[in-house]
C-alpha cells in the first residue's frame, strides 16, 4: 500500500518552510526533489568510493567502476532494455536528443528528406531537428494538436511520405500532461521502416516503461526528473543503431587504440562516453530507480492519478480559470491561466504562500502559439504530493484571484 506520510518523510526538503508557510512543491515537471536514499548514495560515493573509472587497478577505482556498471544495469532493467550495452549515460534529455541529431540524424538524412515531430514538443525536441534541417536542407513536419491537447493522429498518415526518415515525439507533454499513444505511432511508423525517438523525460517517473514492448528505436530521459541528481541522463538505442552511428564526443575512455595515423574505438556503450563521466550522477540514478522500485511504479502511478485527478477537476470548476488540455490519458502537469491576471504575477503571489509552481512558456513556445497565449501557470505532481497539496493550490488560486483580479 502507498504510505504518503512515509514517502514525504523520505524527502528532507519537504520539511522546509517558505515565507513561514509549509512548502507545497508543485514544480516537479521542471525537477523533482530528492529522497534521503538518493542523497545518501551520492554522499557515500564521495565519502568512501570516489575514484575515476576504467583501467584503474587500485581498489577505489574498481569499486567506482562496479558502482557505475551496476547503475547501467539498473537502468536497463528499469526501462526494460534487452542489453546493458544499449544504455548510454548522457548529461540529460537535451544532451541525448542533440546526440541523436548530430550522429544518427546527420548520417541518415540527405537533401529533401523529412523529419516529423509534434506541436507539443519541448524545445529540446524541436531545435536540434530544426538546426539539422537547415544544415542538410531537409523538411520538418508537424503533427498538430487539437483543442483538448490530443495529437491529431489522422494527420500522421498524411504527413508520412517516402521521404520521411525519422519521427521524434514526447511520450508525455510537459505542459498538458497528455500521454501520447506512442506504441501505436511506433507501430505505424515501422510499417514504413521509419525509426522513432521517444522523449521520455515526463514519463519514466510516472508510468511503467518497457522499451522492448514499445519497440522504439531510441528512448531518452533525465535523471533529475525522476528523483536523481542533475547532469545525468539516459540515451537508450537499439544495438543495431549504436553499432552503425559514429561517436558523439572524442577523448579518453572510448578508445581501443590510438596512433597518429589512425584511431579505433571501443564497442558501445564505451564508444559514446568520452572523458570522465558523471559517476556520482549515475550512482544517484541507480538509487532513484531502486527507490521507485521499492514502492512500485504502478502503485505510485495510482496515487498520482488520484491527486492529479482531484486537482484537475477542482481547478477546472473554479470561476475565471482556463485549463489547457482535457484528455483522459494524462499525468504530471496541469497548465492553466486566470482571467485578467498575468501568469507571472499569479506564480509570484502563490510563492508567497509557500506554493511552488512554474510560470511561462515551459520551453514549448509553439504550443503556446497554438493556444494563442503567452504562457501558463503549471502545477506538476510527483509521488510525494498529497490531496492536501492540491487543496493548498486551489485555495491559493482563490486568494490570488481575490487579491489581483481588479476587473
Amino acid at each position: 500500500m502507498f504510505n504518503i506520510d512515509k514517502i514525504r518523510d523520505d524527502f528532507p526538503i519537504l520539511k522546509r518552510e517558505i515565507y513561514n508557510k509549509p512548502l507545497v512543491y508543485l514544480d516537479n515537471a521542471a525537477t523533482t526533489q530528492k529522497p534521503k536514499q538518493v542523497i545518501d548514495s551520492v554522499s557515500e560515493f564521495y565519502s568512501n568510493k570516489n575514484s575515476n573509472i576504467h583501467r584503474g587497478v587500485h581498489y577505489l577505482s574498481e569499486e567506482a567502476d562496479t558502482e557505475y556498471r551496476q547503475a547501467r544495469k539498473t537502468v536497463k532493467e528499469y526501462i526494460g532494455a534487452k542489453k546493458s550495452s544499449e544504455i548510454i549515460f548522457t548529461y540529460g534529455t537535451t544532451d541525448s536528443l542533440n546526440f541523436i541529431a548530430d550522429t544518427f540524424g546527420r548520417s541518415l538524412l540527405k537533401q529533401g528528406d523529412e523529419i516529423i515531430i509534434t506541436e507539443m514538443e519541448h524545445h529540446s525536441n524541436i531545435i536540434p531537428w530544426q538546426r539539422l534541417c537547415d544544415q542538410k536542407d531537409t523538411v520538418l513536419k508537424i503533427i498538430p494538436v487539437d483543442d483538448n491537447g490530443t495529437l491529431i493522429l489522422e494527420k500522421l498518415k498524411e504527413l508520412i511520405t517516402d521521404k520521411t526518415k525519422l519521427i521524434s515525439l514526447t511520450y508525455v507533454s510537459n505542459v498538458l500532461g497528455t500521454i501520447n499513444p506512442v506504441k501505436k505511432i511506433i507501430k505505424q511508423s515501422h510499417k514504413h521502416n521509419i525509426p522513432v525517438i521517444i522523449d521520455g523525460a515526463q514519463a519514466v517517473q510516472h508510468i511503467p516503461v518497457d522499451v522492448q514492448s514499445l519497440d522504439c528505436d531510441f528512448f531518452v530521459f533525465s535523471g533529475h526528473k525522476m528523483y536523481a541528481g542533475t547532469g545525468i541522463g539516459i540515451l537508450y538505442a537499439k544495438q543495431k543503431w549504436l553499432e552503425a552511428i559514429p561517436p558523439y564526443r572524442y577523448g579518453g575512455g572510448m578508445i581501443a587504440k590510438v596512433s597518429f595515423e589512425k584511431t579505433s574505438f571501443l564497442d558501445p556503450p564505451q564508444k559514446f562516453e568520452a572523458g570522465t563521466v558523471n559517476i556520482a550522477g549515475a550512482v544517484s540514478l541507480k538509487a532513484a530507480a531502486e527507490y521507485i522500485n521499492t514502492t512500485g511504479l504502478e502503485i505510485i502511478s495510482s496515487h498520482e492519478k488520484k491527486v492529479y485527478g482531484y486537482a484537475f477537476q477542482k481547478i477546472r470548476k473554479l470561476p475565471g480559470v482556463t485549463v489547457y488540455g482535457n484528455t483522459a490519458d494524462v499525468c504530471g502537469a496541469i497548465s492553466f491561466n486566470l482571467d485578467n491576471i498575468h501568469h507571472y504575477d499569479a506564480g509570484a503571489l502563490l510563492d508567497k504562500m509557500g506554493i511552488a509552481v512554474r510560470t511561462g512558456k515551459h520551453c514549448a513556445e509553439p504550443l503556446m502559439n497554438r493556444y494563442g497565449i503567452q504562457g501558463t501557470i503549471r502545477a506538476s505532481f510527483a509521488m510525494y504530493n498529497s490531496i492536501e497539496d492540491a487543496d493548498a493550490l486551489i485555495n491559493g488560486i482563490k486568494k490570488v484571484q481575490k487579491i489581483l483580479d481588479t476587473k
